[in-house]
């Protein structure tokens, strides 16, 4: 299915030529966009963008102060953003830095508005698709440690109320239906109760 021309967008731009900052700031406005500030190095937009959390980040890479891959990495790290890398450079080491990093998409100037608008759709789309898979991923490892939480809890159970797991686990189970809570909080808790229970036999007078 062909992504949705995204609209709206609030987006800074960085490229140490003026007539670049210029044409994207044209476009993009044309576009439906709104283009909070316009950078022209590597630093300054490090700081617009920390301070207007844009929506998408337009970018050239040869700029003062440190290129714009390591202003889009540096931007990253502090908060996921989708960026473009626009530019007049193709050589191998770049575009190796650029598909390694959260570059989205890379185009080659000079750049058609069309150029843009494609751009832009592509890049919304798949920083959605990267933020989707990872958000995935996070609750799947989450249900994981969960089941290890609830795995060891009804060891517990079993062994201190000498029945035998299945029983464990259903008496887990209603004790959650009583307290109206996750199964996994309630066997946090019987983890915590059997800790201090150790702690207590371990204090026992020689």
């Amino acid at each position: 299915m062909t992504p949705t021309a995204p609209s709206g967008l609030r987006i800074v731009v960085a490229d140490d030529e003026r007539d670049m900052r210029q044409f994207f700031q044209e476009v993009l406005t044309h576009l439906g966009h709104q283009v909070l500030a316009a950078a022209g190095t590597g630093r300054e937009l490090i700081e617009r963008c920390r301070a207007t959390n844009p929506d998408l980040v337009i970018a050239d890479i040869r700029m003062p102060d440190g290129d714009g891959l390591e202003a889009v990495e540096a931007i990253e790290r502090e908060r996921p953003v989708p960026a473009i890398i626009v530019s007049a450079h193709t050589d191998a080491e770049l575009l190796n830095r650029a598909s390694n990093g959260p570059v989205m998409i890379y185009l080659v100037k000079p750049v058609k508005p069309s150029d843009l608008q494609a751009a832009i759709t592509m890049a919304v789309a798949r920083f959605e698709q990267l933020r989707q898979a990872g958000d995935e991923a996070s609750r799947l490892r989450q249900a994981l440690e969960e089941r290890k939480v609830i795995e060891r809890a009804k060891g517990i159970v079993s062994r201190r109320l000498r029945v035998e797991e299945a029983e464990a686990f259903r008496k887990l189970q209603k004790l959650a239906s009583i307290q109206n809570r996750k199964l996994a909080e309630v066997s946090q808790q019987v983890l915590n109760a059997d800790k201090v229970f150790q702690d207590l036999d371990s204090c026992r007078p020689a």
